[in-house]
């Protein structure tokens, strides 16, 4: 009689699981309106912003775009109108001046959707970076998305309109993991998950709900130009992933903001990386968080063995530059 007692508990223990699950996880489940709503995209001119672009124009939003270059810009704006006969506006403004986002914000008018997506990326170990070189990294991937936040929030705040509101912030799978050649890069990515996390427990009480979106490499204009910089090492390590379409991850970030998710993968591997990082982020989706608990011990496993792998290239790469 104990032995089978014990075996319906060990049947019952998931379900169990889950419906502990199904009360705990927070924030709890939201839908992110698209149709009809101001979606602004940093970063919008070219790559993921402007994959982006189209597609939040066909889904029917009112859309933005915002990059440094207004030839650019125009140029983003006839591919948009031409592909979805939708008609972009445009703004062009330097994340890093804060003055000059918040007067474009002004004159876009209330924004719905923020997409933070604007990211610039020099390749190299830290001993050869210059440090205006990691500046430059740090100002416009995160203190950019910082000013960014800032220009918009008050209005996002105090909009007519109070569907859900979001603000999704374009990261990157080296804002997971640590990888060679990567330092300032992944510095200035790892930290808009801490801008993140604090963020969505200041907005929650406005509905205004965060999106973390990890894309791996991407294949955008300047992809090809980064590989070619890169630390050779860098390419030994990164050579068995292979670049998404843009067009890929701009349907996976876009899906992710609709969906309300904290963490938004756009791979396999990137789903991976986000079990295994989970630690204290927010989870919509008690499912999700079921996986999580339960596979965390043999995701972990599975990064050891990667990290045993790069560990490995390491050492003998620099055994054959002796």
């Amino acid at each position: 009689m104990a032995d089978l007692s014990l075996a319906y508990l060990l049947l019952l223990t998931p379900f169990i699981l889950l419906a502990v699950l199904f009360f705990i996880v927070r924030p709890c489940p939201v839908k992110i309106p698209i149709k009809n709503r101001h979606v602004f995209i940093t970063g919008g001119s070219s790559g993921i912003g402007l994959a982006l672009a189209h597609q939040a124009a066909s889904a029917g939003a009112r859309v933005s775009i915002l990059a440094r270059s207004q030839a650019k810009l125009e140029e983003a704006k006839r591919a948009v109108q031409l592909a979805t006969g939708i008609d972009v506006a445009t703004f062009a403004a330097d994340v890093r001046d804060f003055d000059a986002v918040k007067r474009a914000v002004e004159a876009a008018g209330p924004i719905d959707v923020l997409v933070v997506n604007q990211g610039v990326f020099v390749p190299g170990e830290l001993e050869r970076l210059r440090l205006d070189e990691f500046r430059f990294m740090i100002d416009v991937n995160l203190i950019g998305s910082f000013n960014m936040i800032k220009a918009v929030l008050p209005a996002m705040k105090g909009r007519a309109d109070k569907r859900p509101a979001s603000i999704a912030l374009m990261s990157s799978q080296a804002g997971q993991v640590g990888i060679y050649g990567y330092t300032a890069y992944s510095a200035s990515k790892f930290g808009l998950r801490g801008l993140a996390e604090a963020l969505q427990q200041e907005v929650i009480a406005d509905n205004i709900h965060i999106s973390l979106i990890f894309p791996p490499d991407t294949d955008t204009p300047g992809f090809e130009e980064e590989t070619k910089r890169r630390p050779q090492l860098t390419n030994i390590i990164a050579e068995s992933s292979g670049a998404m379409k843009t067009e890929v991850v701009a349907k996976k970030a876009l899906d992710g903001i609709k969906s309300g998710s904290f963490i938004v993968p756009c791979s396999f591997e990137g789903l991976l990386l986000s079990i295994a990082t989970a630690g204290m982020s927010p989870q919509r989706s008690y499912v999700m968080a079921f996986v999580e608990v339960v596979a965390i011990g043999w995701v972990r496993f599975a990064a050891l063995f990667f990290q045993w792998n790069w560990y490995g290239l390491i050492n003998k790469w620099h055994a054959q530059q002796k």
